[in-house]
């Protein structure tokens, strides 16, 4: 998955949508393999404008990828946890530094810089209990600057979606 960096730059403009388009990003999050026959079908309109909205949509960065949604506990990950890291050191360059060691990590499925007692908020997937206590002592503790992190472990998904266009 892509990474946004935090800035301090102006954020852009939102992408000006019409009906047709929220109809078709929501038949893509519902099913990014669907055809762009089968949406100018839904939406009532030829393959032509489907198509070149689709490019519009992808080249103005509103559609940033398309991809499969699996099944952890199928692959055998079946452990989420949510940590919440503490820094040290508030510098800039502390701060990019953290970034950069946990962008290898295979464990971290999302990083968020957030606001409070704690710098940044990670969630965790691994395979098991054991499986996660290395990660915690053996990767996320060692990286330079940690100050504190504090784990919560999820006992179930109550809602898991992504925003409504």
């Amino acid at each position: 998955m892509p990474v946004n960096k935090v800035s301090k730059e102006r954020l852009p403009e939102p992408v000006k949508l019409d009906g047709k388009d929220r109809e078709m990003l929501k038949m893509l999050q519902a099913n990014a393999r669907i055809t762009v026959k089968e949406i100018a079908g839904a939406i009532h309109l030829s393959t032509t404008p489907v198509h070149e909205r689709l490019k519009r949509l992808e080249q103005s960065g509103v559609i940033t990828h398309y991809t499969a949604i699996l099944d952890a506990n199928k692959l055998g990950k079946k452990l989420m946890a949510i940590c919440y890291v503490s820094l040290k050191e508030h510098s800039k360059i502390a701060g990019s530094k953290f970034i950069k060691s946990i962008l290898s990590m295979a464990e971290i499925l999302e990083c968020y810089s957030i606001s409070g007692e704690f710098d940044f908020l990670l969630k965790v997937l691994t395979e098991d209990m054991e499986a996660y206590y290395d990660f915690h002592v053996n990767k996320l503790s060692q990286i330079d600057n940690v100050g504190h992190v504090q784990s919560t472990f999820v006992m179930g998904v109550v809602k898991q979606v992504q925003f409504q266009v």
